[in-house]
């Protein structure tokens, strides 16, 4: 068969050649070492938590070895397109500070290897599909889209081995090979007719025959040749994914392809496409799936229907962005909460990300873990970062709160600096969310009594104490005098001047200091925790601490 003639009768309109592409997007210019990783998502829904992990590896490769980090969006699969999803992807992953070096933003392409969308790439992709045509690796077959997907549906059978798995596969092989047999009349009659048709590549391996690869994680790695003919083009003209990926690293020339091991079973699949191409393929690293513990406390694969599976899920639960992304790599380097305890003042992006150090069997993604490493985040910043962050989530989830908060920018401050700084800072909040119970009753629209006074001790007992503590409160007091006038009044009232005294002769003493500190703090503030109340009566003042306090008494 004259296959540079089948060529040009199923590609008439293509003109441009390989060499010409290899000029267009030439070898970078980047020093020797240097990486240059991608992430691809595909435009069909959220972003998955479990792609940040990939996501931060290919962004510290890249940026560790002075290399580019880019962002292409893989949208070949129009019918399980969500409408919308690309752009909010860039938005997702913005928000979460991946920093790209080139590929899709929100206000359009950036880089010289674009475009950086597949579906505006297709002429592309079709010089070398002719490309393969011409040298008799690949094929038309006239089928609508549904036949096609019959055909795949019986490979993908062959593919489990069930009890009659030896027949299917028999099957699956006589469609293969009914498939190349063609006449060129016989395509110049389909293409007379205006039929579409798809592209298939021959597959030329031998199933019983095993090729070695080593993967950057998992390491030497044996795997059958490719025997099943590999579906290029679509009828539409639309690459499939196998194809277009190809063609996308070698032309963007990605040294480095970073991806989750479901995609295992396609790579020699993936590789037989390079070699056909006389492409380099990139080196691969195939991440372990992200884990969960379900009900029953065993581990399950991460799933797209749990809940904090989209990335966005933890933007709206209000979790910080710092927070996330340190959790992510405690969870990709095992020895990173070390390196960050014996350098607690630098960033994570000091750290020096090894892929050795990256986990083979999977990640166990834990919420608890999640919280206390945020917590610790939070706990580290300026009263005037968690304002701002605070701000930030509220503004959308929050509305009222938000302008609350922004109605006195000092004031909220105030609150928020009690306990931060110092060797032990308070850690109080695992998330944005937390922040508005935390201090809420320093807002009297806010305002609730949620605990009340102990049944234990006698009421006319904390009453005198409340009123003692108005008559004798004085704001320019330091914390220290003020404690001892609180002592004075434990003591006036029959309770233990220290903590230690009560313990030691608790039957000499109604209660102690610490007591009258209680009844002081849950008339004030409505509950029995709260931060320190020195500071808190300070930011409170005294008219609203009285207020509250002579309403406390009243509902005793």
């Amino acid at each position: 068969m004259d296959f540079l003639k089948l060529s040009d009768m199923l590609f008439p309109d293509v003109t441009v050649t390989p060499d010409e592409l290899e000029l267009k997007y030439p070898e970078r210019c980047l020093p020797e070492g240097a990486k240059v990783t991608r992430i691809a998502p595909s435009p069909t829904g959220f972003f998955h938590i479990g792609g940040l992990f990939p996501a931060t590896v290919c962004e510290r490769l890249a940026h560790q070895s002075g290399g580019v980090f880019y962002l292409r969006i893989e949208d070949t699969d129009s019918k399980r397109e969500v409408q919308g999803a690309a752009a909010f992807i860039t938005k997702i992953l913005d928000y979460y500070g991946l920093r790209f070096d080139e590929g899709v933003t929100a206000d359009g392409d950036k880089g010289a290897y674009g475009p950086y969308t597949q579906s505006q790439r297709v002429d592309i992709y079709h010089v070398y599909a002719k490309k393969l045509v011409a040298e008799g690796r690949a094929y038309p077959v006239f089928s609508t889209d549904e036949e096609l997907d019959e055909l795949k549906a019986l490979d993908k059978k062959a593919e489990i081995k069930s009890v009659n798995w030896e027949q299917d596969a028999e099957a699956r092989r006589e469609a293969m090979l009914a498939r190349r047999q063609f006449t060129m009349e016989q395509v110049e009659a389909e293409l007379a007719a205006g039929h579409k048709f798809a592209l298939f590549a021959i597959a030329d391996g031998d199933p019983e025959k095993k090729i070695k690869v080593t993967d950057l994680v998992k390491g030497l790695l044996e795997i059958p040749e490719n025997d099943e003919d590999v579906v290029l083009l679509k009828s539409d003209g639309i690459p499939t994914y196998h194809f277009a990926h190809a063609i996308d690293d070698h032309l963007m020339r990605t040294t480095h392809v970073i991806r989750g091991e479901e995609w295992l079973p396609s790579l020699s699949k993936h590789l037989m496409l390079f070699r056909y191409l006389g492409f380099k393929p990139p080196k691969y690293m195939h991440i372990a799936q992200l884990m969960r513990l379900d009900e029953n406390g065993n581990k399950k694969k991460f799933s797209k229907r749990d809940m904090g599976a989209n990335l966005e899920d933890y933007r709206k639960m209000g979790y910080c962005v710092d927070a996330v992304n340190e959790y992510v790599m405690t969870l990709l380097n095992s020895n990173y909460e070390e390196w960050h305890t014996q350098n607690p003042d630098k960033d994570r992006l000091d750290f020096p990300f090894s892929i050795k150090k990256m986990s083979v069997s999977g990640c166990l993604f834990d919420t608890e873990k999640l919280n206390d490493v945020s917590k610790n985040v939070i706990s580290k910043m300026t009263a005037a970062q968690v304002y701002d962050g605070v701000c930030g989530y509220a503004k959308s989830e929050d509305p009222e709160f938000y302008e609350t908060l922004t109605s006195d920018r000092a004031y909220a401050e105030s609150i928020l600096a009690i306990g931060r700084g110092g060797a032990k800072p308070r850690k109080d909040f695992a998330t944005w969310a937390d922040v508005k119970p935390y201090m809420s009753f320093f807002y009297d629209k806010y305002f609730t009594r949620d605990d009340s006074q102990p049944e234990d001790k006698d009421k006319e007992d904390i009453k005198a104490a409340l009123q003692k503590f108005i008559d004798t409160y004085d704001e320019n007091d330091d914390q220290s005098f003020w404690f001892e006038k609180l002592k004075d009044i434990a003591e006036q009232i029959g309770y233990a001047r220290e903590t230690k005294l009560y313990k030691k002769e608790p039957e000499k003493y109604k209660g102690h200091v610490g007591d009258v500190a209680s009844f002081v703090r849950i008339a004030i503030t409505g509950r029995q925790n709260s931060p320190d109340l020195y500071e808190v009566i300070k930011i409170l003042g005294r008219q609203r601490m009285t207020d509250r306090i002579k309403e406390g008494i009243k509902l005793l």
